[in-house]
């Protein structure tokens, strides 16, 4: 039955063939042309959307690069600026050279008219004249990024790239030196580099001298570096044009934009996970209490900008208190070679001591439910009320040097970081005036006001911490929690640290 039904289909099929040849074969050249057609759209369509792309990382570095003082990223994206360009011109030039004049009248573009000739849609047309005007914005950065490189080669040492393959380089002294290439993944050397521990902050002191890592040493300050206004404009005006072609590109499309993508590496990087906030929602609604990411102590001598926010300007220590006249205490706690110890700042400094594998709800504010050997130490303390002293005994904390009564197990300035162990922090934070911790001199007419130029902020608070997570770069994420605010310590003897001048 089958073969009955076909052999009388086919002949039916055949014969209308013959009957109608011209319009077969005009069927058969309207589907090849389709066909040729879906595939062209196709190949513009990949190519262009690969260029869109590169276009957005390229103008994302550039920022990057204009803000940074190391010469390695600016010379960089000058060598991608001219890829990206050339890379671009091929395409527009050599695929559809016609289609050029398309651009030069935006009016006709977006009606879908154009006197020229097209074979490309009015959609592909917008992608095209978008790349085009884009490219062209690039293009006026490359004489701005060659001044910029050789100023950024004031800051740091630019060595000369490696030859053409199969060329050799001799030594300009020594022709049998071995040359050691440039890494432009690596930061460059800098000009002025910083001494070992020359800004330790165990070498504050006021009243007396103190020895320099250097003799005669003046500490280099850091450049500041702000990117040019024409260059913003030009990134800017590139980055709308790419922006408004996105919805020209098929359904499905889709473009990364690096700099989402930076601001969450950064915060795996440096911030708190929202999974860990979600599961310690509970502990985290009580009063003075909080979650954060103590990381470890950062170290470098490399270049930086100073206009540039540090990790702890984006991410900063939690507040401990209430901010009075500029003054916020707040839990500077990093990981020093594997134990937490406070940042101490100025004549501050903390006591620390590890309670155990104990949790954090069983704490109140007496540790009535805790035994310590040194806890009656640790809540009994009181700090000394004369600066000098105070500043001895703070040296003595830091370094380990404790005076007799002092001494005994589990009561240190540093404690070993360990997971689920909670720690006792007392801390002693001081907000000097600025007339006596810059040695400025009192001048004769503000003699009235000294009360006013003495007038100082301190706090005196015992935090109760406890990391619950460790990464592998060596940072802790811990639970803290206030459990009680002590009266603010006071230095009488201020005034003996003044210095007076005849002059107004």
């Amino acid at each position: 039955m089958r073969y009955l039904l076909t052999c009388f289909v086919l002949p039916l099929g055949l014969l209308t063939i013959l009957e109608n040849p011209v319009n077969a074969e005009s069927q058969w050249s309207s589907s090849w042309n389709r066909h040729l057609s879906s595939r062209a759209d196709a190949n513009f369509y990949t190519t262009a959307s690969q260029l869109v792309q590169r276009q957005i990382n390229l103008l994302a570095r550039i920022e990057t690069a204009l803000v940074e003082p190391d010469p390695n990223p600016m010379r960089v994206v000058r060598g991608h600026l001219l890829l990206q360009t050339k890379a671009v011109e091929r395409f527009l030039k050599d695929d559809y050279m016609h289609q050029k004049p398309i651009c030069e009248h935006t009016a006709r573009i977006t009606s879908g008219t154009s006197s020229t000739s097209s074979q490309l849609t009015r959609k592909q047309r917008q992608i095209y004249c978008s790349l085009s005007t884009s490219n062209g914005e690039l293009i006026k950065l490359t004489p701005i990024i060659d001044r910029l490189l050789s100023r950024r080669g004031e800051l740091g040492w630019v060595r000369d790239l490696p030859l053409v393959s199969g060329e050799r380089q001799s030594h300009p002294v020594l022709s049998v030196a071995p040359i050691k290439r440039p890494h432009l993944g690596e930061s460059a050397v800098p000009f002025s580099i910083k001494p070992p521990n020359a800004a330790s902050s165990t070498q504050f002191a006021i009243g007396g001298k103190r020895k320099k890592a250097i003799a005669n040493y003046i500490m280099p300050m850091a450049p500041a570096i702000a990117p040019p206004p024409e260059v913003l404009k030009i990134l800017q005006s590139a980055r709308t044009v790419l922006i408004a072609a996105k919805p020209a590109f098929p359904v499905g499309t889709k473009f990364i934009d690096p700099r989402q993508n930076r601001a969450f590496i950064d915060r795996r990087a440096f911030g708190v996970d929202v999974k860990e906030k979600r599961i310690y929602a509970q502990f985290l609604a009580k009063p003075n209490t909080g979650i954060f990411r103590v990381l470890p102590l950062q170290q470098g001598n490399g270049l930086r900008n100073r206009l540039q926010a540090g990790v702890r300007k984006r991410y900063p220590f939690p507040s401990l208190g209430r901010k009075h006249n500029g003054f916020t205490p707040n839990l500077a706690l990093e990981v020093v070679d594997g134990k937490f110890a406070m940042l101490s700042q100025g004549v501050d400094y903390s006591l620390m001591m590890d309670l155990g594998d104990i949790p954090m709800e069983k704490l109140d504010v007496h540790l009535q439910k805790v035994t310590h050997p040194q806890q009656d130490l640790l809540f009994n303390y009181q700090p000394p009320k004369q600066l000098e002293q105070l500043q001895i005994e703070r040296r003595r904390f830091l370094t380990g040097k404790l005076q007799k009564w002092h001494q005994g197990e589990g009561i240190l300035a540093q404690m070993p970081a360990k997971i689920n162990h909670t720690y006792l922090l007392r801390s002693f934070q001081f907000q000097l005036p600025e007339i006596i911790k810059g040695g400025q001199p009192v001048a004769l007419g503000d003699r009235l006001y000294l009360d006013q130029l003495l007038e100082m902020q301190s706090s005196d608070v015992i935090v109760a911490f406890r990391p619950v997570s460790r990464r592998a770069d060596g940072s802790y994420t811990i639970l803290w929690r206030v459990l009680k605010q002590l009266p603010a310590p006071q230095i009488q003897d201020l005034e003996d640290y003044l210095q007076f001048t005849t002059k107004n």
